[in-house]
């Protein structure tokens, strides 16, 4: 049985991504990397849903100190704004999530990593480059 890590964000595209998987014949770790922006209910909501979907394991990866730390001030502080109206963090906290995701997928040993990104935007880039670059030749599941 392939072990695959699911990059969870508990929204529709993640949550299909799970099931499948799982029905597949996937053993299916639901991870979520969070980088403050899911409330302390919808972490709880996402771990019951990731289980009732089929995942084997659920796991928060708190990323929001490293996220802050290495990115999120620094647009902060240079008021790096998209279209003068919000801060153009979207693109950078893909990469940390990405990145935390990878880690996880090594650190139990995965055979592939897969997220429900789809190639209408860049996310889906973002995702599978880190991937490439963090676990080479991690079989990566869009």
């Amino acid at each position: 049985m392939k072990k695959v890590v699911v990059a969870f964000s508990g929204g529709l595209d993640t949550s299909y991504t799970v099931m499948k998987l799982a029905k597949e014949g996937y053993e299916v770790y639901a991870a979520c990397a969070n980088t403050g922006g899911f409330s302390a209910e919808q972490l709880v909501a996402n771990e019951r849903n990731a289980y009732r979907l089929g995942a084997k394991q659920y796991v928060t990866l708190d990323v929001t100190q490293e996220y802050y730390e290495k990115s999120l001030k620094y647009m902060i502080y240079g008021n790096v704004m998209r279209n003068n109206c919000y801060p153009i963090s979207v693109s950078s906290e893909r990469i940390f999530q990405a990145i935390a995701i990878a880690r996880y997928a090594k650190e139990i040993g995965a055979d592939a990593i897969a997220h429900g990104s789809t190639g209408a935007g860049n996310d889906q880039i973002r995702f599978d480059m880190t991937f490439l670059v963090m676990a080479p030749g991690v079989e990566i599941i869009t």
